[in-house]
């Protein structure tokens, strides 16, 4: 197996997503941060994907192709046979259904030492063609998603969880959140930082805090996050329980930072969710987390100890857990401790810990499959 000075790997990511959302900028932090340890990394994907201009902004050479389609499967495969033997690729790591089936078609075709498909979601899958035949190997965002490939015919062996890195906050960032909203100097801010969808619960955690906020007139609630038609329908419902100047709909912002450090809890009452960074993000900002315990979530929270996590559908559970929190600030201050020191004790949420745990499996299964080295030229 190389060292790490001299066994540095030629990888390339396969993404056909067109958006820009937790799954892209997962992996344009893996590109960056295996990059950092001195490999080199491509990716290929849509020419209209937004993904093409963040990568080419951090510097990240770009192949485009068209996805989608039986006739552009049949046309993109060997094209991206070329790509990577030409490039003398290591491993080809994709990501999503569509790219997983034309890049691995390609990457098998090159002779590719290593194919790894990633799999970034919790929803049910229904073709398990895209986590065996394609791929060598396959990743996770959590154990959970793991156990649930496992369960539907993945080789325990063959499946490995990588958790996705969160960035810290930047050391002494002074919020200018309470400033922008008018606070009072006792407000006691509870923010949720999620896409607006029905399953991020959103409604729930309203509900949960409607008859808390009316028996604490301290308590404000900041949403960030953005959605149609959802952000709408929210607007109408606060307006309609008369608490539009206790609740605050932020939109989509790029300062999520300093809405954390701004706040004293973060609660979110997803319904559904892979992994959930987002708590570690709390987390490292020094907030109590509040959340449900479904899909990874209790990996990313310590029950008890860095939060409190409630049973699914329990819109009672959820406001005692946050009753718990807004009337006993000095567990507020134990759990945001707690979190904190979880976050920067462990590092296996940062760029870093992402990294080289990446490494670590890519080298582990390279020599599995007999392959020692990175691939010279004329290899494949």
């Amino acid at each position: 197996m190389p060292s790490e000075t001299s066994g540095l790997l030629r990888i390339a990511h396969a993404e056909a997503a067109l958006g820009f959302a937790g799954q892209e900028r997962r992996i344009l932090k893996e590109m960056q941060a295996m990059r950092e340890r001195g490999h080199h990394v491509e990716l290929i994907c849509r020419p209209e994907a937004k993904l093409v201009q963040a990568a080419t902004e951090a510097g990240i050479p770009v192949r485009t192709l068209p996805m989608g389609g039986l006739l552009n499967l049949l046309r993109g495969a060997p094209k991206v046979c070329r790509i990577l033997r030409e490039g003398h690729f290591d491993v080809l790591n994709t990501h999503s259904r569509i790219d997983t089936l034309l890049a691995g078609l390609g990457a098998r075709m090159a002779g590719t030492p290593l194919i790894v498909r990633t799999r970034h979601l919790t929803n049910r899958v229904n073709s398990m063609l895209a986590y065996t035949w394609v791929p060598h190997r396959v990743t996770t965002v959590s154990n959970h998603v793991r156990e649930y490939l496992i369960e539907r015919g993945v080789p325990a062996d063959r499946v490995e969880t990588i958790y996705s890195p969160i960035t810290l906050p930047p050391p002494g960032l002074r919020s200018a959140l309470r400033e922008e909203l008018n606070l009072p100097s006792k407000a006691v801010v509870v923010c949720c930082v999620a896409i607006l969808r029905a399953t991020k619960g959103h409604r729930e955690l309203i509900e949960a805090l409607r008859p808390l906020m009316k028996d604490r007139p301290q308590v404000h609630l900041v949403l960030v996050g953005s959605g149609s038609p959802m952000f709408e329908q929210l607007q109408s419902m606060i307006e309609e329980i008369g608490l539009a100047d206790r609740i605050h709909m932020l939109g989509f912002r790029h300062d999520v930072p300093n809405i954390l450090a701004g706040s004293d809890i973060f609660a979110l009452a997803t319904q559904k969710e892979a992994s959930g960074t987002v708590y570690v993000e709390a987390a490292a900002a020094g907030l109590p987390v509040i959340g449900v315990d479904v899909g990874g979530v209790s990996e990313m929270v310590k029950n008890g100890e860095t939060g409190i996590l409630v049973p699914a559908g329990e819109v009672a559970g959820l406001r005692a857990a946050l009753a718990n929190l807004l009337d006993d600030d000095g567990l507020r201050a134990r759990m945001g401790a707690a979190g904190k020191r979880m976050v920067y004790a462990e590092g296996k949420f940062s760029l870093a810990g992402l990294a080289e745990r990446t490494e670590q499996v890519y080298r582990t299964w390279l020599a599995q499959l007999g392959f020692h080295g990175p691939a010279a030229p004329g290899s494949h």
